[in-house]
């Protein structure tokens, strides 16, 4: 099949069919939801199966199943329909008089500590620019940059990058943190080994800090005491302030969150504790305009054409 014969066939509207069959596994109610009559519909399908030479559904009694061949082609169906999504979205944005769209994604670590300010003063002098920020462990930072649903991200210096372009963004320090009670309280710097022998309140298990600390009580020959499991670390200091044990934090994190609800912050001495934060991109150069731009005032020191922080 030539190009602009697909191209032909893989219309939108049929795309949209597609789906909604595989959906809704029936065509009767895919043709309703997509308000169509069902021959119609049924003769878009056929057209399509014929135009790619295979079947993309088996059919019996009680609906319609994806081939193989189907599979494959749910998969490319749906980035499209999702891309041809964002493009409506971004374009109406600039309707509204936004001029320009930035699809970022970090690390929790990055959102509470630093990015707040920076991006705050960062909109101040691009009052036009909307920033999408998403939320994600440090691998799947990497993983959103590599397939293209971010334009930028940033993630803990010790993940795999995987070839990405990086930046150092900031550095920051982890501590312990737990109630002024604790037995460790009184101590002005201690060894992260010096804490195994106490209840630990971790991260979830995809975090940047649960994997470090874990490797740190396998490398001292010892397992942690984790008592319980949470989602970010407002829960940590709250399950810390309730006596369920220490929590690893970031030192940011902790004057945010942890001195408020007057917990104890303890320095960590071990060499690990002292971290990068990365800023990660595809390619510099080949950046939307507004997406370097906020690279470059993120990254200053690296980034000749970077506004100073205000």
């Amino acid at each position: 099949m030539t190009l602009n014969n697909l191209l032909r066939r893989l219309d939108l509207t049929t795309l949209r069919l597609f789906v909604s069959v595989q959906e809704e596994s029936t065509l009767t109610r895919a043709a309703a939801r997509e308000t169509m009559a069902v021959s119609a519909a049924s003769k878009r399908l056929v057209d399509l199966e014929q135009a790619l030479g295979i079947p993309l559904f088996v059919r019996h009694a009680r609906g319609m199943k994806l081939t193989p061949a189907g599979e494959t082609l749910l998969t490319h169906a749906k980035r499209v329909l999702l891309s041809v999504e964002t493009i409506g979205h971004e374009l109406a944005e600039h309707a509204q008089g936004v001029r320009g769209y930035v699809r970022m994604v970090a690390n929790l670590s990055a959102i509470v500590e630093f990015l707040p300010e920076d991006l705050r003063a960062f909109t101040r002098l691009h009052e036009e620019v909307k920033i999408d920020l998403e939320e994600r462990p440090s691998g799947s930072v990497v993983k959103g940059v590599l397939d293209g649903w971010a334009d930028l991200g940033i993630c803990s210096g010790d993940t795999d990058r995987q070839g990405l372009h990086e930046v150092t963004y900031r550095r920051d320090r982890l501590v312990l943190v737990m109630r002024d009670d604790h037995p460790l309280a009184s101590a002005g710097r201690v060894k992260f080994k010096d804490s195994l022998d106490y209840d630990h309140v971790g991260l979830h298990a995809d975090s940047s800090i649960n994997n470090r600390t874990h490797l740190a009580a396998r490398d001292a020959g010892r397992r942690l005491k984790m008592r319980i499991h949470v989602p970010g670390f407002d829960a940590v200091c709250r399950m810390a302030q309730a006596g369920m044990g220490v929590g690893v934090i970031p030192d940011g994190v902790f004057e945010a969150i942890g001195r408020p609800l007057g917990l104890t912050a303890i320095a960590l001495s071990d060499t690990w504790a002292t971290r990068e934060l990365k800023i990660v991109v595809r390619d510099v150069d080949n950046l939307p305009p507004v997406s370097r731009a906020l690279f470059d005032y993120l990254a200053p020191a690296e980034s000749p054409s970077a506004r100073p922080r205000t």
